[in-house]
């Protein structure tokens, strides 16, 4: 533990310093606690000989408004990554307090024969504009095409074993109960983030919302 001393502040406040490439020195690594709650990415995608696949990512997020794009890293190159690549297509599906357990559920490492819809007892539904199937239980899905998987690389120019898949939506479906005039409600479904740790979750409940207008 270090003292630093928080220039232009006046003040000095007692930090706890590590450099990552030495280790963090704690019971568990606080990277993934502190750049969090993430945005779950939870993706159905189907392989080349048709096998539906469903998998949690906890780095997710959108990059882009018009045309909307979507992203999420795999840390090793997943049966995820493999079925996007040979097929162009994928469906996001939002994950809620309901699904929790069957978000969980699809975790787990398992052949790539293995149905993870089967595996969770979750329901299916089809997409319109691409093959992969959407989680019925799901009150928000986005149809993806692929645009590019990109291979994370250290500052020194070394590769890292994560690769980033974006898409871009083409087809959005919103449970109509999550539009009050028009206005998509964030909270109203409850959805769950991921939080670091071991086994760490937050919830978007109402109370936890508030309006912050932009500077002109």
């Amino acid at each position: 533990m270090e003292t630093g001393d928080q220039r232009g502040s006046g003040t000095t406040r007692d930090t706890y310093y590590y450099e990552p490439a030495a280790g963090h020195g704690l019971p568990h690594d606080p990277f993934n606690a502190i750049i969090g709650p993430r945005p779950i990415g939870w993706i159905s995608s189907l392989s080349e000989s048709g096998m539906r696949n469903l998998a949690p990512y906890s780095f997710f997020n959108a990059f882009n408004y018009r045309p909307p794009i979507i992203g999420f890293a795999s840390n090793g190159w997943k049966d995820t990554v493999a079925n996007v690549r040979a097929s162009g297509e994928f469906v996001w599906n939002l994950a809620t307090e309901a699904l929790a357990h069957q978000m969980n559920a699809t975790a787990a490492t398992v052949l790539p024969n293995v149905d993870e819809f089967e595996l969770a007892g979750l329901k299916l539904l089809p997409s319109r504009k691409v093959s992969p199937p959407r989680v019925a239980g799901s009150p928000v899905h986005f149809e993806c095409r692929l645009s590019q998987i990109t291979q994370l690389r250290t500052a020194s120019g070394a590769d890292v074993s994560t690769w980033v898949v974006f898409g871009e939506v083409i087809a959005v479906h919103i449970d109509r109960t999550l539009l009050r005039d028009g206005v998509y409600q964030t909270a109203l479904p409850r959805p769950i983030l991921r939080a670091g740790g071991k086994g760490a979750y937050a919830l978007i409940t109402p109370d936890a919302m508030f309006d912050m207008p932009r500077p002109p």
